[in-house]
């Protein structure tokens, strides 16, 4: 455990260092902003790209995977779901907590880390879990927060999901590469070597801007907030390690990088879903803020946990 702590330390570190350069005021919010606009329509598309278009789609869809991972997540989002309701939340609170007791920070996070951590084959399975996180999940939460408010289903609401998923750069990325790898052309040299430069950026970048993002948050409505934070770093892990190792038969090493996965902090995306519906922000924002710095030390846990049991050296 103490070992993977210090392999998982240098990450934390640089969302401290982003975190303490915006807090102090060195780097401003603005200049967050932009960076955070660079990594996601930037660096983090050209590593997403480069790694889908040197996989295929059999390699990394798989349906007792997909059942496993979704399974997990509905369990954990239905009862994050329930207790919003004894508690007498909207339609719409209770679907914005739920985002946050099942939606990781997989895409700034999970795959800089979990991939430099885990080995390059863990990048099929990342890039699994962050599909679905973007479709299924983003689907699910405007779809009833949109009905909630207009009292039915309608097509407006079916074509603000689909244009949401094509506008998304990690969507459009993964899919592209796909599309690339499905010709079975390599990618030329020059443009593997421009995307391996530019993906290299992603993870100095990304963990940076999520501390930026960070110091901006508040910490309000701690109770709810850390109920939310407990779901998302030990109920979500658990709940999917269940489905992937017992109920479906799901490959060790593909459970082991799902699982680690699932135990990512709070994603900063859903904060922006719930500023953009202005629905409960304050709540969101002080899960990702609680939820993140636990992190440290759960996802070290989780992942020497996985790597236990798959028999992975991280960063081996």
């Amino acid at each position: 455990m103490f070992e993977i702590f210090l392999k998982t330390l240098p990450f934390f570190a640089l969302i401290g260092l982003g975190y303490q350069a915006c807090r102090t005021g060195f780097f401003t919010a603005e200049a967050a902003a932009y960076l955070t606009k660079f990594v996601f329509y930037f660096a983090l598309s050209a590593m997403l790209f480069r790694f889908a278009a040197n996989l295929s789609l059999a390699e990394i869809f798989d349906w007792w995977f997909v059942a496993a991972y979704l399974w997990g997540c509905f369990v954990v989002y239905a009862i994050a779901t329930a207790v919003a309701f004894l508690r007498r939340r909207s339609i719409e609170e209770a679907a914005v907590e739920a985002q946050c007791a099942v939606i990781g920070n997989t895409g700034f996070l999970g795959v800089p880390m979990l991939i430099v951590l885990l080995g390059e084959a863990a990048a099929g399975p990342v890039l699994m879990v962050l599909s679905l996180d973007l479709i299924v999940f983003s689907s699910i939460i405007v779809i009833l927060i949109t009905g909630s408010r207009d009292g039915r289903m309608s097509l407006g609401i079916l074509k603000t999901v689909g244009m949401g998923l094509i506008k998304n750069p990690m969507i459009v990325s993964m899919t592209l590469g796909l599309a690339w790898s499905g010709t079975g052309w390599a990618v030329p040299g020059p443009v593997n070597e421009f995307l391996g430069i530019l993906g290299a950026a992603a993870t100095p970048g990304a963990l940076f801007a999520i501390g930026a993002s960070l110091a901006g948050k508040s910490a309000e409505r701690i109770q709810v907030a850390g109920w939310l934070s407990f779901c998302k770093l030990v109920l979500h892990p658990l709940a999917v390690g269940f489905a992937a190792l017992w109920l479906f038969p799901v490959d060790t090493f593909d459970a082991a990088v799902m699982i680690a996965a699932s135990s990512l902090p709070v994603a900063g995306n859903v904060y922006i879903l719930a500023q953009h519906y202005g629905v409960a922000p304050q709540r969101v924002s002080a899960s990702i803020l609680i939820s993140t710095a636990l992190s440290i030390l759960t996802v070290s846990a989780v992942i020497a946990w996985v790597s236990g049991m798959a028999g992975i050296v991280p960063g081996g």
